[in-house]
């Protein structure tokens, strides 16, 4: 016959529920009853698909007494009823449908212009002064062109410049332009060297800043410019031999201009590193491998001279120009494979 002091709290697996609990706390007289409100909500909305059960407990607490325990199930059903998800898979199957259709229907059209204009031309009455000989369906042949015109054709045509004998003679043909010759990059030149020679190739050109795309050269020799103050923005490589080549061009102001992508390519095709636009700085210099065997670059940098690196390892790349916290610029390279 005392009065009573409780809590009540809510408890889910998972924290999927929140509790609304009206009162959290109550006191009940002797002989009387307390009844408290609470309101379950989900913490997360199920848009479609079947409903779920969400197991709970409700906990009486009274000071020096266990909890006592309620348990119950809050049954989630979807926001959205499932035949709503079904109309709009549909629904979207079908406008995608349409849309493939209406790309691909390429619609026939026909004309008839040409036909029409035969009918009218046929249709014209003749003129009323017109004879029989001077209709066009009577029309007479055309005179045969006289041995003077037909001689005076190959005339025109030789030298280019003849007139007619008329007064008005037709203009000499143009002469064709010439096509320019294919570019020469490096792997035209480490093809042409694997013919001539069997082993392990190696054939290079630079782009040197307001010069433009050297010629290439081959194995060991020198590319680029010294001692003129030229760096060079970009390098045009090709092997024979060796299963392929890669590499990554490092720039004075940008430095590794495509990050981690490097460039590569097999025997006997061309692979480029660097940029040859203006707006991109010269080159520093570069990493380098084959895919088989050794490569050994030499390479010239301004107010340094050459670097004389050395090889990779076989198979593996390794880093030649101007050291990165420089900055000095790539002026001529030499390649040994």
């Amino acid at each position: 016959n005392t009065k009573v002091t409780a809590s009540v709290a809510g408890s889910d697996n998972g924290d999927h529920l929140s509790y609304e609990i009206r009162p959290g706390n109550v006191q009940i007289e002797p002989g009387r009853a307390a009844f408290v409100e609470t309101t379950l909500k989900p913490r997360e909305i199920i848009w479609f698909g079947s409903k779920e059960e969400r197991p709970y407990t409700l906990s009486v607490k009274r000071s020096g007494t266990d909890p006592t325990d309620v348990e119950g199930t809050y049954v989630q059903r979807g926001f959205l009823p499932r035949w709503l998800a079904t109309f709009f898979g549909i629904f979207l199957a079908l406008a995608i449908a349409f849309v493939m259709i209406w790309i691909a229907y390429k619609p026939q059209v026909r004309t008839s212009a040409t036909e029409q204009t035969e009918q009218a031309g046929a249709a014209l009455a003749p003129s009323p002064s017109a004879t029989p000989e001077t209709l066009p369906s009577a029309a007479p042949p055309a005179p045969a062109e006289s041995p003077a015109a037909q001689s005076a054709q190959p005339d025109s045509k030789g030298d280019g410049g003849g007139g007619g004998g008329g007064g008005g003679g037709e203009p000499s043909e143009k002469p064709t332009k010439k096509a320019k010759p294919p570019v020469r990059t490096a792997a035209t030149a480490v093809k042409e060297l694997a013919e001539r020679s069997d082993g392990r190739h190696i054939c290079y050109r630079a782009y040197v800043a307001d010069k433009g795309w050297q010629q290439p050269v081959c194995d060991g020799a020198e590319a680029g410019t010294v001692g003129k103050s030229l760096p060079i923005k970009a390098l045009n490589i090709a092997v024979s031999g060796t299963k392929g080549v890669s590499g990554n061009g490092a720039h004075v102001v940008e430095g590794w201009l495509t990050g981690d992508k490097w460039a590569s390519a097999g025997d006997g095709v061309d692979m480029y590193l660097g940029s040859t636009k203006e707006a991109v700085s010269s080159l520093e210099g570069f990493t380098l491998k084959t895919t088989e065997g050794i490569v050994c670059p030499n390479t010239h940098v301004k107010d340094v001279g050459w670097q004389k690196q050395g090889c990779t390892e076989d198979g593996n790349w390794r880093y030649f120009g101007s050291p990165m916290d420089q900055r000095h610029q790539l002026e001529a390279v030499r390649i040994t494979v």
